[in-house]
């Protein structure tokens, strides 16, 4: 039986090769929509899940506060007092470990090499973190200072297939020497640490436990069991409330569970996080379009039902019952669904390297044979099958014979009910994604176009070591001499992202007076090279920076330049804060100098907030502003003028530009995914209207025949078979236009600063979706039309 059902669906698929080609071709690009979503998912998902210890590890997140301010920060980063104090107060803890990333230069052969994750970690990280050790004791691979683990890759790419154990690598201009003490395996894509290099945190010398500020430095502890987050917590809090008793500050800690980082934490990681929300937008995307693949197939299906009633009739007649018909079609189904998967896991291999550079990813087709994705697709393809042959099977299964061989069928009002419905939905849907789609990329080009208040165009950021520094203004004077070369400035942070946290008071103010506040110390150039505008006061001076160099910090002179936020919490006007003291920190007093005008100096999901400028001679960030014109030639120079005067370190640079679009990362992906998958969804829905245009225009061939024996214009004929159409489409923009109002407006709120939903863009979709309406229902209107009424009536 099964091979006779088997026959008649190939031979069905045979026969009807446009219906086959359309509905195969629909299905293999909704599931390979679905394939590559999943693959998505299930990447972003998987971070640090194969850490064995991970339900029991934990970020320490800061939450601080001084008396006198109403506002708390966080920040995931503490001082180095909170790992060995903690691990002695509380038994919860099993082990805590310290860590930070620094750009390192490594002296590779005859040239050098900075390198981007060189990790300083305590020698207990190999308790807390999985690693694979190839060579080496764990025990005592970081158990002293100036020792250094390398991945497996690393080791190969420095010594090849040399033994690295014992042998030493150069780093920093100081040239550091550290000895190789062991060799890991790499980690995985999925995992936050993305180290090359494991160095002693002894090596740095800066542990101190005497305060819980001079927070630059990520903690991680191990519980003993993961029930005990809760318990901890709350010892946590009451420890910390005895421990900053009468400091005139509230400081606390918030333990973030490990695997809960990359999806749903609000702070910063070793590598960029992807918010929750971004994988369940895409999740719905998916169902959607497998929503409209199935509506698609129901169509067709149901369109080609009265080409397939006489068949069904003669079935019947000759022995055959309503549950034999229905499994014949549900198997029809099911081969069809079989090779649309076939094709759609060919496809995505096909194009996965694509998908990878459109979304920013590392996906592997190694996932689609693991046993979890394989019950995945068997799931697919079944709900699918059921999903889209159910309703035809159970029309043609229940066709009457007699009704069928004498020529009088017709659908009933119900069916032609359904499956305008179902065109509904799928308009619905796809107009939904049309408009979601190009509000994300309206939002995009806002953060791309917004006046941020400095200008980050053509300024080119480079990072020093300690030893440029004492070569800096011999650096400047030589990369000034070019003329396309504006200025020159250094600086702790860039002006796309100042993160130091501080605390300032005015002279007039108690010394628990304190607000918090973001600070970045700068030199004499710094608004001249970003473009910031003074609103007040005056600039740096060189002098200004001379006057806190000297090594007792009791002799520093500071002065200030505060943004216009700041002026306004000391209770001060821009003219009015000139010449005023005031305290950052209280071990550095001095006087307001000048106010600049509000910029944006955090992501645009945050609102502007206080911001203090402060002199200083030690900043590593360089930025050099580029006059624009003849850029490769001046970058050129740029990189041989650093040769010469900076020989122990490679000269690589980015724009400041680019570092400006990698905070907005997420989103630009989540835009280019959405403007792929709204275009196929677009194309998927046209199919399930061309085929219930062609449905509607066999039901109809011989009314159209005897208007057009009746007079009727060619032109009537098509503006009669496409109202009916554009009236669904009109119902589908109902529908879908206040659903994705809300749903955006959702997601704009993320936002401190964002664009309006404006009318245009629901025009504009709506223009879309009529003109790809007319465009699909046309050609089988005309063609209709164009028919001569002749073969039409000649039966009757």
């Amino acid at each position: 039986m099964f091979r006779n059902y088997f026959k008649i669906a190939v031979r069905n698929l045979w026969k009807n090769k446009t219906a086959t080609f359309i509905n195969v071709f629909g299905l293999t690009i909704g599931l390979t929509c679905c394939l590559l979503i999943g693959l998505y998912i299930q990447y972003e998902v998987s971070f640090d899940r194969f850490q064995p210890k991970g339900t029991r590890i934990a970020r320490l997140v800061m939450d601080y506060r001084f008396d006198s301010s109403p506002e708390t920060k966080q920040t995931p980063v503490t001082s180095t007092k909170v790992a060995p104090v903690f691990k002695r107060t509380f038994p919860e803890v099993e082990a805590a470990v310290r860590m930070i990333e620094e750009l390192t230069t490594v002296r590779q052969q005859d040239h050098l090499v900075s390198e981007k994750h060189f990790y300083f970690v305590d020698s207990t990280f190999f308790d807390i973190f999985q690693a694979e050790f190839i060579q080496g004791n764990p025990q005592k691979a970081l158990d002293g200072p100036h020792k250094v683990v390398l991945t497996e890759s690393t080791a190969r790419r420095y010594f090849g297939q040399a033994n690295p154990i014992g042998q030493v690598l150069v780093t920093g201009a100081d040239t550091v020497l550290y000895e190789v003490t062991g060799v890991i395996k790499d980690y995985p894509a999925s995992s936050q640490l993305h180290a090359d290099f494991l160095a002693s945190f002894s090596s740095l010398g800066v542990n101190q436990e005497h305060t819980y500020f001079n927070a630059n430095y990520t903690t991680f502890l191990l519980l003993r069991d993961e029930q005990a987050f809760a318990s901890l917590q709350a010892k946590i809090h009451l420890f910390m409330k005895k421990e900053m008793a009468g400091s005139g500050a509230s400081v606390t800690y918030w333990l973030e569970p490990l695997l809960n980082i990359h999806l749903h934490s609000p702070y910063d990681s070793f590598v960029p996080n992807t918010p929750i929300v971004y994988l369940y937008i895409l999740a719905g995307v998916a169902l959607l379009i497998l929503l409209i693949v199935c509506f698609t197939y129901i169509n067709l299906s149901t369109a080609r039902s009265m080409e397939r009633a006489k068949e069904v009739g003669v079935r019947k007649v000759i022995g055959a019952g309503k549950e034999q018909l229905f499994w014949q079609f549900i198997g029809e189904s099911v081969l069809t669904c079989l090779i649309a998967m076939a094709l759609s896991l060919d496809l995505v291999l096909v194009v996965l390297p694509y998908f990878n550079e459109l979304a920013g990813k590392s996906l592997t087709g190694a996932s689609l044979h693991s046993l979890p994705f394989l019950l995945f697709l068997v799931t697919i393809t079944l709900v699918v099958s059921l999903l889209a042959g159910s309703y035809p099977a159970l029309v043609l299964s229940k066709f009457q014979p007699v009704k069928v061989l004498k020529g009088s069928f017709r659908h009933t009002r119900s069916g032609q009910w359904l499956q305008q419905s179902l065109i509904v939905f799928q308009f619905t849907i796809s107009i939904f994604l049309l408009v979601a789609t190009w509000l994300i990329q309206n939002q995009l080009n806002f953060i791309q176009e917004k006046k941020l208040g400095y200008d980050r165009d053509h300024v080119v950021e480079v990072l020093l070591n300690r030893k440029a520094l004492d070569n800096l203004s011999t650096i400047k004077h030589e990369l000034l001499a070019n003329p396309d070369v504006q200025s020159i400035t250094r600086c702790v942070a860039s002006p796309i992202n100042i993160y130091s946290g501080f605390n300032m008071r005015s002279a007039t103010m108690a010394a628990n007076e304190q607000i918090p506040v973001t600070g970045n110390s700068v030199d004499e150039d710094f608004l001249k090279t970003t473009g910031l505008q003074l609103v007040a006061g005056s600039d740096f001076t060189a002098q200004d920076i001379k006057d806190v160099d000297f090594p007792d910090w009791q002799q520093r002179q500071y002065h200030f330049i505060l943004n216009e936020r700041a002026a306004r919490q000391l209770g001060w006007s821009p003219q009015e804060a000139i010449g005023k003291r005031m305290f950052l920190d209280d071990t550095r007093p001095g006087v307001v100098k000048g106010v600049v005008k509000d910029f944006h100096f955090e992501s645009l999901h945050e609102s502007i907030k206080p911001l203090v400028l402060s002199p200083e001679i030690r900043a590593r960030r360089l930025l050099i502003k580029l006059s624009g014109h003849r850029l490769p030639e001046t970058l050129t120079f740029l990189e041989n003028r650093w040769k010469q005067v900076v020989p122990y370190m490679p000269f690589e640079y980015r724009f400041l530009d680019d570092h400006y679009h990698t905070m907005y990362q997420s989103e630009i992906q989540l835009g280019k995914v959405m403007r792929l998958f709204t275009s196929l969804s677009m194309i998927l829905a046209c199919l399930g209207l061309f085929g219930l245009t062609s449905f509607m225009v066999q039901q109809r061939i011989k009314e159209i025949g005897i208007r057009k024996v009746l007079g009727a214009s060619i032109p009537s004929i098509i503006a009669l078979l496409s109202g009916g159409f554009l009236r669904l489409t009109l119902l589908a923009m109902v529908l879908a236009f206040p659903l994705a109002a809300w749903a955006m407006h959702r997601w704009l709120e993320g936002f401190a600063y964002r664009v309006a939903i404006s009318g245009w863009i629901f025009a504009g979709a709506a223009l879309a979706t009529l003109t790809v309406t007319l465009l699909t229902v046309s050609y089988q209107a005309i063609r209709a039309a164009l028919m001569n009424p002749v073969q039409s009536l000649k039966s009757e």
